[in-house]
């Protein structure tokens, strides 16, 4: 202290040197400490709900009032701009893209239409509007069963909660209509008086319970997977749990692995359709995303779906989840690069070169499948016998089964590339077999020739190969959507009007 007293006796300006360097430094100081106070009080009044919401209110913006910032952000996947290499948040027509789909779908509703999924905002629009769900005329109509609306709103939870889980499984897709009105939002994930993870949909749980564990000891890090493994998991609907009801069921009491979830469907004699060309009992993989995220790297090293597709960011201050679920290549920086430190090009060319690769065999499995439909067919045609067809069909449902997990799983190509590719290589052994024995018993049939491969160029060659008319399916769809969606828009508006009136009372 004397050293400093005797250098600015000698040096004088060196006191008001240090004054202005100390209140500089309290200045500063005193800055920081007020915006600590200030974000402080924000998070309070931020985080602080304004406006009770009851146990199963659909409307995402009644959450939005006490949520703005997630609510916000969640009405991003309205944004449609979005479009990676083979994804993204587009309208993509995948059976113009590959009409193969077409042939390998024949007497299903995939054959129809299948759109590459837009965000979660449009999850009711696009099944409206889908041709898979037919242009029914009144609510028993139609060819779909209301099992088909159990992913798209939180309008399902409600429903569920009025008329019971094994009702709501009950009837045509065209009963809850005028119900099911609300896109994919808060109450379908999020506790309304405490806003943690919840799950609502019964199939998830059930599933557990049927493997002997409890959903409800999973870690808040597991349910930021879990709470997406209410829909993109492979399911079925079971005929036989409810009398009258398509209830829907998760095959995971042998496991989550494709020749597990097989083996479960072979044991109890399942089939979602019969196809029209070869009369495979086919299975249609829905999409199993969960079920190939478990045998990836990131699951392993405890990464969630929430980690990617809905990660941290900060705004005013505040840290949240962003709810604009999208494609991690759109957001690179606050998904990919929190843990990698590569460079935004060559983690996006590190996911294109696995898609790539994974996408070539896939589409020789494509070619292999389509080629025993039709050579199945050639079969039929002269003359074999069941006994016969009964090995070779089998080969075709198995083969499909592994394309199908493979191809329906949404990014498991890069989610578990390892896996994927065990998957189709297995499917291609399988098709390559079972086309062996096609050969041989078209020769003993009396034909000893190739069978042609069809022209299935396009979307509208492939259609018209399996006897599809498009013209009046799409003719029918713009006259239900012409009388009877109007009648269900309206309905839908006077019931939430009154939902408003009651909360006045």
């Amino acid at each position: 202290m004397k050293a400093l007293t005797d250098l600015i006796a000698k040096r004088p300006w060196m006191a008001w040197l240090v004054f202005f360097v100390t209140l500089i430094i309290v200045f500063v100081l005193g800055l920081i400490a007020a915006s600590i106070t200030e974000r402080r009080a924000e998070a309070v009044f931020v985080n602080t709900p304004t406006k009770e919401i009851s146990n199963f209110e659909p409307r995402n913006e009644v959450w939005g009032e006490n949520y703005p910032r997630e609510f916000q952000s969640y009405y991003e996947t309205a944004d449609t701009t979005f479009a990676s290499k083979y994804n993204g948040g587009a309208m993509i027509d995948m059976l113009e893209v590959d009409p193969r789909l077409v042939v390998l779908w024949a007497g299903y509703g995939f054959a129809k239409d299948y759109n590459q999924g837009r965000g979660h905002y449009f999850a009711v629009t696009d099944l409206v509007n889908s041709l898979r769900t037919g242009a029914p005329t009144n609510d028993k109509d139609g060819p779909m069963p209301s099992t088909c609306w159990t992913c798209k709103s939180p309008d399902v939870p409600r429903m569920m909660a009025e008329e019971g889980v094994g009702e709501f499984y009950k009837g045509k897709w065209s009963r809850l209509g005028a119900e099911v009105v609300n896109p994919i939002g808060c109450a379908d994930c999020h506790d309304p008086k405490t806003m943690n993870l919840r799950i609502t949909r019964p199939a998830l749980v059930e599933a557990f319970e049927r493997m002997g564990k409890d959903i409800k000891k999973a870690s808040h890090q597991e349910m930021r997977s879990l709470v997406c493994a209410q829909c993109h998991v492979e399911y079925y609907f079971n005929k036989k749990t409810v009398e009258g009801a398509n209830y829907l069921t998760f095959p995971w009491d042998n496991g989550m692995s494709v020749e597990a979830m097989e083996e479960y469907y072979d044991n109890m004699n399942f089939k979602d359709w019969t196809h029209a060309l070869s009369k495979a009992p086919m299975l249609k993989a829905q999409h199993p995303g969960y079920e190939v995220y478990l045998t990836g790297v990131h699951a392993d090293r405890g990464v969630s779906c929430a980690d990617c597709h809905m990660p941290y960011k900060s705004e005013g201050g505040q840290k949240f989840t962003d709810h604009k679920i999208q494609s991690p290549l759109n957001n690179v920086a606050n998904s990919c690069q929190v843990c990698h430190r590569e460079e935004t090009k060559k983690l996006v060319q590190n996911v294109y070169e696995r898609q790539d690769q994974i996408i070539e065999n896939r589409d020789k499995l494509e070619e292999l499948i389509v080629r025993a439909h039709v050579e199945a067919k050639k079969a039929w045609d002269l003359g074999a016998t069941e006994e016969q067809m009964k090995d070779i069909l089998m080969g075709i449902r198995h083969a499909q089964w592994r394309w199908d997990y493979a191809a329906a799983s949404h990014g498991g190509s890069f989610h578990s590339p390892v896996e994927t590719s065990r998957v189709i290589s297995t499917g291609i052994t399988k098709a390559q077999d079972t086309r062996i024995l096609l050969a041989r018993l078209l020769a003993d049939l009396g034909f000893n020739k190739e069978v042609p491969y069809p022209d299935i160029a396009t979307k509208a060659k492939a259609q018209k190969f399996i006897g599809l008319d498009v013209d009046k399916m799409k003719a029918d769809k713009e006259s239900f959507k012409k009388n009877l969606l109007p009648k269900w828009i309206d309905e839908a508006d006077a019931r939430e009007e009154g939902y408003d009136k009651k909360e006045q009372i």
